[in-house]
């Protein structure tokens, strides 16, 4: 037997294919844009989506003759896009997606709406899925009175897979429609954004059955036996699981292109006044919260694109040993930011300047800036009751030693570094394929992943930094605070 987990991700999309013991087989990828037709505006066509997952679905035939026996898939989907479907399953318009700011006035207003964060459990971003339907509403009128489903990105694919509307609580957890304690969509939710029931997908767990794998498809992947199709997962719910984090005390940060600290949690915890994501995990009874910076390692792509070099030789240049704060400093808002401070309008800069600031100072105070934007987050996190006395490390920033070291010092915790391998999205998304198609526990499944390394917080700079990071959020008193 064989298991197939899908990423369905911003930039492309990743299938990962396992063997029974859950052990990687083999993966490919295929990549696509995102449009921007006006500032703050982000869509894709999810035609892409498709056309990208048939040419891996091809690629890996011909390259791993096991895939004939596949008998389980998963779906994890950058969260939170807004994908509008007709009567007949037609798509109506490019989906909207997460990182898109348009319905900041829309959020607010959602957001102000009594009983609205009770329920939810979470603030409404401008990137959650409902302010974006209360935008298609108020600019887009006829496409609004089309709407016959919405889907997330991640349900999309299981409807193009299963032909059933259904999508996962992790993910639902994101749309503002979801009641998260009650793991079941609100009408008083639906109604503040005047929505529907009937428009919502069917709601599953994360590891239980959502449908079959349509005939036609089976048959064109050369597939004979039947072929279950998991409830799937939230990009980052999938992330935990593909990371072994279920349990109370276990998390990562990822440094990708925005930045996350995730927490498993055994309850439902909801602070929405920390602007910490309070959402439902990809496994029954769990949850999980998060704090969200929008631009990680994104602040570092943006930085080694205006100088002509790669962020490899941009970090490169500053060795492995942390040095103590510069006095440059970098506000990491290029997009926006969630965690703590809510605010879609709240843009980047550099302060301290001179004539003899050097390319390296420039690079430490975008790390610095991203180490600090995080420490925003894990004290977020700290007044929930999360406790976090470990992270395991992950992304594409996390080959900088000096940003790990930078990243567990100013956090005051070790940072733990998995083998090579799988233990991404794409990994917990065949862990969750696996689970529903065997019945296997999910705690059998889900485990951790084999440390190699470990980065400690350097004490001989703790003070400095700490000192830093407070001076960081004492520069910039034009940073609204949590209403």
């Amino acid at each position: 037997m064989t298991f197939l987990g899908i990423d369905l991700g911003t930039s492309g999309l990743r299938a990962l294919l396992v063997d029974a013991d859950g052990a990687p087989i083999g993966a490919t990828e295929r990549h696509y844009g995102v449009e921007h037709p006006h500032p703050g505006w982000s869509e894709q066509d999810p035609a892409n989506w498709i056309a990208a997952l048939g040419a891996a679905v091809d690629e890996m035939r011909e390259t791993y003759p096991s895939f004939a026996d596949l008998r389980g898939i998963g779906v994890a989907g950058h969260m939170h896009g807004a994908t509008l479907l007709g009567e007949a399953g037609e798509v109506l318009r490019p989906c909207i997606l997460w990182n898109d700011t348009r319905s900041h006035a829309e959020a607010t207003e959602l957001d102000q709406a009594d009983g609205v964060r009770a329920l939810s459990g979470n603030i409404v971003f401008p990137g959650f899925t409902a302010p974006k339907l209360q935008w298609v509403r108020n600019n887009e009128p006829d496409i609004f009175r089309k709407i016959a489903k919405v889907l997330l990105p991640a349900a999309y694919l299981n409807y193009y897979l299963t032909g059933d509307y259904v999508a996962d609580m992790s993910d639902s957890a994101g749309t503002s429609w979801l009641d998260v304690g009650k793991r079941a969509w609100s009408d008083r939710l639906l109604e503040a954004s005047h929505m529907r029931r009937d428009q919502m997908p069917r709601l599953v767990e994360g590891s239980d059955a959502a449908g079959t794998l349509r005939n036609e498809l089976a048959q064109q992947w050369g597939l004979s036996n039947a072929v279950t199709v998991a409830g799937g997962a939230g990009d980052n719910a999938a992330a935990a699981c593909g990371i072994g984090a279920l349990d109370e005390g276990q998390g990562f940060v990822s440094l990708g292109t925005s930045g996350v600290l995730l927490a498993a949690r055994d309850g439902y915890r909801p602070a929405p006044e920390t602007a910490v994501h309070t959402f439902c995990h990809a496994i029954p009874d769990r949850w999980y919260q998060m704090g969200v910076m929008l631009s990680a390692t994104d602040s570092l792509n943006w930085l080694a694109r205006i100088i002509g070099k790669t962020p490899s030789e941009l970090t490169a240049a500053l060795g492995d040993s942390v040095h103590a704060p510069g006095k440059v400093r970098f506000l990491p808002y290029l997009s926006g930011e969630r965690t703590p401070h809510n605010d879609a309008e709240i843009r980047g800069g550099f302060t301290g300047l001179s004539t003899g600031t050097t390319q390296e100072d420039l690079t430490r105070a975008v790390l610095e800036g991203v180490a600090f934007g995080l420490r925003d987050s894990f004290d977020a996190l700290a007044a929930t009751g999360a406790k976090m006395e470990k992270i395991i490390a992950i992304g594409g920033g996390s080959a900088s030693r000096y940003w790990l070291q930078l990243i567990s010092t100013t956090l005051g915790v070790p940072l733990e570094l998995p083998g090579s391998g799988e233990f991404g999205a794409a990994l917990g998304s065949a862990r969750l394929g696996m689970i529903a198609s065997t019945g296997a526990a999910s705690e059998s499944v889900i485990s951790p992943p084999d440390i190699h390394d470990e980065v400690r917080p350097d004490k001989e700079q703790s003070a400095a930094f700490e000192g830093a990071y407070h001076a960081f959020r004492a520069a910039y008193p034009g940073i609204k605070a949590i209403q």
